[in-house]
Order: C-alpha cells, then structure tokens, then sequence
C-alpha cells in the first residue's frame, strides 16, 4: 500500500521557517498566584509595570513577534495543513496537493481513514496522520 520514495509528493517550495520567539507568553503574576493561570491576559491596571513596559518586567505580545507570511501555517516537512472529514472533502486538494497536506479529523471512523488513505494515494495527496487507527492485520 504504500508509496515508494520516488512518488512521494513533495512541497513545491520549501522555505526555512524562523520564528521569532518560541517561548510562550506567560501572564503576569502566573508564578505567584494559584488562581492566576498561565494563559496570557493583557494586564490592565493603571499602576501595572507590565502594561508600562518598564526594564526588567516579562515581555508583553505585540506585532512585532509574527511569522513571516511565507512561513506562516507551515509545517515542518513544507505543507499547510488541511483538515479532512471525507473522501469529497480530500477531493479539493487535487490541484493543490504540492501545497497542502491532508490531516483526518480525530472523529472520522477507522473504515472511512482506509477510504480516504487510498483515494489520497490515487491523487498523490500528502496524509499526515495516514497511519493513524490501523489494525495491525492490515498493515502488516
């Protein structure tokens, strides 16, 4: 069933992807209070030394931290991803499959991943998860 190195469909343009800051934004006071969770808020207080931006402080969000557009939504192997709940769905990318990698959705039953796989194989479509809830009878 599976394709040999020579067919595998590859990105049509590979670029290096930087990212500016991989480290996540913490909201302020996250380490000192329990009931302050670590997902970040902008701080709103008149006299916050955050919002102020003063030295020393953690760093706050700003535009300036976004992705290039050309990298942005890009894996690492070169492709967008694009989720996909049906064999009709997987169908669109059949102009795009140097672009866009197929993902199935968590929720799709393991017969309709064996339906999609094989029709990904005939478009040349990229699966990232194409593996994913297999019996061990059919893949071996």
């Amino acid at each position: 069933m599976a394709l040999s190195s020579s067919t595998m469909v590859t990105p049509l343009v590979k670029h290096e992807i930087v990212k500016k800051r991989t480290k996540k934004f913490k909201r302020f006071h996250s380490d000192r209070f329990m009931r302050v969770g670590e997902s970040w808020r902008k701080p709103k207080g008149i006299d916050n030394r955050v919002r102020r931006r003063f030295k020393g402080t953690i760093p706050m969000p700003k535009i300036g931290y976004g992705s290039n557009a050309k990298t942005r939504h890009l894996l690492p192997n070169g492709f967008k991803k694009f989720l996909v709940s049906n064999v009709k769905e997987l169908d669109l990318l059949l102009m795009h499959n140097r672009v866009f990698a197929a993902e199935i959705a968590h929720n799709v039953s393991a017969r309709k991943r064996l339906a999609i796989r094989e029709r990904a194989q005939q478009l040349n479509v990229k699966l990232t998860n194409g593996n994913s809830r297999l019996r061990k009878e059919e893949s071996e």
